[in-house]
């Protein structure tokens, strides 16, 4: 299968583990795709789903992607935004952070796409103020034209993929997305992860998970929820206090989060869900996972 990567870049992507969330997506349904915490939006963009409602609490995703729907952004704008400003980051290195501060202060969609696409790994950070603070990545040639045309593209299969379907973006607390879901509606949740480091736009406390519990219990529909289960030195311990009572799929994954190589290591990722065991292996068969269903399944 090959998968889209889009224009917006975060740590934590789920590029990689795409063609596994897919396998177990009802090939068909009524409502709304629907995501609380849609992030960069490569599974939904992915998926590719005739409605979609994705929702985030980090106001310069939804901005962004917002843009693109109402045209306020064109690929042809991104391009010509970002061979103007590259030419300046060039001759003045300095020129990132001037670019920072200005996204700071107007929080413009295209300088937001600017400071993700020339920061340092790929990162999304916000400190306590909710000012972007990641540093440069100091590559030769951080936008050449064929780095360009690639983000380009990019943001060229989410235009036509906005265009062509029923999408709305959200920028709400994951609670009311939830809440407004219907039966009909697939929930797909993918929060920052319990008891790992992140900062990504605000922080996720054992309250939210709590809280994200009880809403998925509550729900009528179908849900999937992504989150870990257990590297090398712990266990996701909410595994066991909350999840366990669903349907729990894992597979080894390998996040780069780190700046060197050997900080780069193995995760075992896990799909929670509320379907029942026979409806997901009819949906893979229908699909020819790639996945032996049976190793991956570790409570039913």
């Amino acid at each position: 299968m090959k998968v889209f990567v889009p224009p917006i870049k975060s740590q934590g992507i789920k590029t990689k583990l795409v063609p596994w969330i897919k396998q177990i997506v009802p090939k068909k349904f009524d409502g709304r795709w629907v995501e609380p915490f849609m992030g960069t939006g490569v599974v939904a963009f992915n998926i590719q789903p005739k409605k979609a409602t994705l929702c985030d609490t980090n106001p310069h995703l939804i901005n962004f992607y917002n843009s693109l729907k109402n045209d306020t952004i064109t690929p042809n704008s991104i391009r010509a935004f970002l061979e103007e400003e590259s030419e300046k980051l060039v001759s003045v290195e300095d020129y990132y952070y001037q670019v920072r501060e200005r996204f700071n202060q107007k929080h413009d969609p295209l300088d937001f796409l600017f400071i993700n696409r020339a920061g340092f790994n790929g990162m999304i950070r916000f400190n306590s103020k909710g000012k972007h603070n990641v540093p440069f990545c100091k590559k030769p040639q951080r936008f050449s034209k064929a780095y360009i045309t690639k983000i380009v593209n990019q943001a060229d299969y989410v235009h036509k993929l906005i265009h062509r379907n029923d999408y709305t973006f959200l920028c709400q607390n994951f609670k009311k997305t939830i809440e407004d879901a219907q039966k009909e509606d697939i929930l797909y949740c993918d929060p920052p992860y319990i008891d790992r480091h992140t900062d990504y736009f605000n922080s996720w406390s054992e309250e939210d998970e709590y809280d994200l519990f009880q809403s998925l219990k509550r729900f009528q529909g179908k849900f999937i929820l992504s989150t870990w289960h257990n590297n090398k030195y712990r266990k996701n311990l909410y595994i066991e206090k909350l999840w366990s009572e669903f349907y729990l799929f894992t597979k080894e994954h390998f996040y780069h989060l780190g700046g060197n190589q050997n900080n780069r290591n193995s995760m075992i990722e896990a799909l929670v869900t509320n379907y029942s065991v026979d409806v997901i292996q009819e949906e893979v068969k229908k699909q020819k996972s790639l996945f032996d269903l049976d190793s991956l399944l570790v409570n039913a």
